[in-house]
């Protein structure tokens, strides 16, 4: 049965960032493609407006008629919304010092073209589609990839508009820069991103409406109570030097040229992430998908963040329930998008509707 809010189909949902914006922005999810079991579980224990459960296959393998079909559309019926973030491997700015995805090699890269098959076989009103903000890079691998995507958005019949919002110009207690592409059939009014609500200082720039300031990690998790979690503990070679480092700072803190008596490390020689701290007065930078066993950003209290805290530094309901184990949860959340700023990028796709 179609739904009275709108029809939206999602691809590549994952923990379903987008889609619980999508429901916010006033759309009812009625058809997910997720080949990963958890998150596709996480997707069904927290969308009961889904018409089928979750296609749990490669969209490589899975015809859009299938998915039009577990959406509850009949022969002839279009979806309202078209939703998904390719996989962004190929394209992610810490995957760059591969060689081969630096080259354009990566196999996921096709992924692409599996959305805009998709979106040219179905036909919505509208489509949002996600992804990182590395896919704007003047290289071999982001250059070809992001004008061949266009051009096929452009076959496919639609006018666009594309930007890289970062997360925290948005209320997110993130800084999370991402690129988002909006779009309707040529002839329609095209969407346009949502004005920035938040502002402040983003890699030793001002970004956003600095009026209103960025939302804190503190803020995000004032009043949050968590029980301790086996895996918080930060251990081995380098868990050890994590109390020393000052909020905000990182392994740099340990060079000579921060005036440390006792070096450990040159100058930008590790991945800026390294040891990286929660600051309590600033955002949280990038929470990533699979960080490395020293990788952070950690809590200021010299620990692992603890799955709440992660959602709430994503902007999902603290009610909100992630299948899987704790490795699992985290590369659901690190892959997301966040729901606040999804709600409001859709919210501008609806008016464009309206």
């Amino acid at each position: 049965m179609a739904s009275s809010k709108g029809v939206t189909i999602s691809l590549f949902s994952g923990a379903g960032g987008l889609d619980l914006g999508a429901e916010q922005a006033g759309f009812d999810v009625r058809a997910a493609v997720e080949r990963d079991r958890d998150a596709a579980l996480t997707m069904e224990k927290n969308f009961p407006k889904l018409a089928s459960p979750v296609i749990q296959k490669d969209i490589l393998d899975t015809p859009t008629s299938d998915i039009l079909r577990a959406a509850g559309l009949r022969k002839g019926q279009r979806p309202d919304l078209l939703v998904g973030g390719p996989p962004c491997t190929p394209f992610s700015k810490s995957g760059f010092w591969l060689e081969w995805k630096r080259s354009g090699l990566d196999p996921d890269a096709s992924l692409l073209q599996a959305y805009t098959r998709v979106l040219s076989e179905s036909r919505p009103r509208a489509f949002v589609l996600e992804n990182v903000y590395a896919l704007t890079y003047n290289n071999r691998a982001s250059r070809p990839a992001l004008e061949r995507l266009l051009r096929e958005i452009d076959e496919a019949g639609y006018d666009f508009n594309l930007k890289v919002l970062n997360a925290a110009d948005y209320g997110v207690a993130q800084a999370r820069p991402r690129l988002f592409i909006l779009g309707a059939p040529k002839g329609k009014p095209t969407p346009v991103h949502p004005e920035p609500t938040h502002g402040g200082k983003w890699e030793r720039r001002s970004t956003g409406n600095v009026e209103r300031p960025h939302v804190t990690a503190g803020e995000a998790l004032d009043g949050l109570v968590t029980d301790s979690e086996r895996e918080e503990v930060v251990g081995g070679q380098y868990g050890k030097l994590l109390p020393d480092i000052p909020p905000g700072s990182n392994y740099l803190h340990y060079t000579a040229q921060r005036g440390h008596p006792e070096p450990l490390f040159e100058w930008r020689s590790r991945y800026w992430s390294f040891l990286l701290k929660l600051d309590p007065n600033k955002p949280s930078p990038t929470i990533q998908a699979q960080p490395g066993p020293n990788v952070g950003p950690f809590h200021w209290d010299n620990r692992r963040l603890r799955v709440a805290e992660a959602k709430r530094l994503f902007s999902f309901p603290d009610e909100f329930e992630l299948v899987g184990s704790r490795s699992s949860v985290q590369a659901q959340l690190g892959n997301s998008v966040p729901p606040l700023l999804a709600e409001k990028v859709i919210a501008e796709v609806k008016k464009s509707l309206n």
